[in-house]
């Protein structure tokens, strides 16, 4: 039988309540903490996955260069050029040249065009990619159009150049000997959704 006086169990009583108050603030607070971290890490993640594939050439992505090869070699491949216009975007976009054969090291300018069928003003973004994957860390690219808005006024057409070279790093890659054409594709997606309706004016031929 316990001799305890009320008074001293109701003060024990209060401490055990204030003490499991001050644990549940705790964890609280560790978790809001956790989803603050995790949430602050997805939106991180998306340009660090961005910079890393324009860097390694991950999953397909060329890479970028500032300088041009010193001299290129007697090796060829050929590259072939695809283009895409995702859902909601009422662009006709197509490569100016279906395919180029060059040597590797050789520097080369091409171009793509892209109309608006819309009968109003529209904007898109382009992503790129090139296959097979495993070629993309030694295609390199001087000039792109990619990653930034383009805008174009109801039914203007526009071209959009690429200046691009292959490493002659490419010919020391075993694995890569039996490579012999590269293809390099642009996505056009919206850039903006407008809330009204796209009214289309026909499917315009790029010329």
């Amino acid at each position: 039988m316990s001799h305890m006086k009320p008074d001293a169990r109701k003060d024990m009583d209060a401490a055990e309540l204030a003490e499991l108050r001050r644990r549940h603030l705790r964890v609280g607070l560790a978790c809001g903490a956790f989803v603050a971290g995790m949430v602050g890490m997805s939106y991180a993640a998306v340009p660090f996955y961005d910079w890393f594939c324009r860097t390694t050439g991950f999953d397909g992505t060329p890479l970028i260069a500032r300088v041009a090869p010193k001299h290129s070699i007697e090796r060829k491949i050929t590259v072939r050029f695809d283009a895409n216009v995702a859902p909601g975007l009422p662009w006709n976009f197509a490569a100016m040249q279906r395919d180029v054969e060059l040597k590797v090291g050789e520097t080369l300018l091409v171009h793509y065009a892209a109309q608006n069928t819309a009968a109003q003003e529209t904007i898109g973004t382009a992503t790129y990619n090139v296959s097979p994957p495993v070629a993309a860390a030694y295609f390199n690219k001087l000039e792109c159009f990619c990653f930034t808005e383009q805008r174009l006024k109801p039914g203007e057409r526009a071209e959009f150049p690429v200046a691009f070279f292959i490493d002659p790093a490419i010919d020391s890659d075993k694995e890569l000997a039996g490579i012999r054409e590269i293809t390099l594709s642009y996505t056009f997606f919206p850039a903006r959704r407008r809330p009204e309706p796209v009214a289309a004016m026909g499917a315009a031929e790029l010329r």
